[in-house]
């Protein structure tokens, strides 16, 4: 059985500016989470997909599109992990430092997170419980964030395949078992 992780397409909307306030932040995730993609074609690996589980984002709804030409599941809960401002101010910051307090606050457990580290690996092994029974091929088709730690899920399980320190866009991951 093989598992490919992929991550979306690149999109349009790109980063917002050097220096934001924590409205601005959140008006962009969701201008991201809307944007359109770059699509380019995507090395299927010569392996022959049975199945494929997406993220029902725009952005990877398109791309699993262009990998798999069967019935695709589209899942909420392969969605990105959402960014919550660590605290709200209007004072523009450096975007690197938002992003770096929201990953100490996520890592932490701090209340102004939307969900817990915990929450996100036991939702990834409650959809990868669900998906391995095919014990087929399959395609997960997903976002950075979360490709991260469903990688590091599938390696404890027994996979082998790399360990993704950052997925890149439209190229993907195989874990064989």
């Amino acid at each position: 059985m093989k598992i490919g992780l992929i991550r979306h397409f690149e999109v349009t909307r790109g980063y917002p500016g050097k220096m934001v306030s924590s409205g601005e932040l959140m008006a962009w995730q969701d201008e991201y989470n809307q944007s359109d993609v770059i699509e380019k074609e995507i090395d299927t690996m010569n392996i022959e997909w049975k199945h494929c589980y997406s993220s029902d984002l725009k952005r990877a709804r398109t791309t699993a599109q262009k990998a798999f030409q069967g019935n695709i599941i589209f899942l909420e809960e392969l969605r990105e992990i959402p960014l919550s401002p660590f605290f709200k101010t209007r004072l523009k910051l450096p975007l690197a430092l938002h992003l770096l307090f929201i990953r100490m606050a996520w890592f932490f457990n701090h209340r102004s997170q939307q969900v817990t580290k915990a929450e996100v690996i036991r939702q990834i092994n409650k959809t990868l419980d669900m998906v391995i029974k095919h014990d087929e091929n399959l395609l997960i088709v997903g976002h950075g964030g979360l490709m991260i730690f469903m990688s590091n899920e599938l390696l404890k399980r027994g996979f082998s395949g790399p360990k993704i320190k950052k997925a890149e866009n439209a190229k993907i991951y195989v874990f064989e078992q």
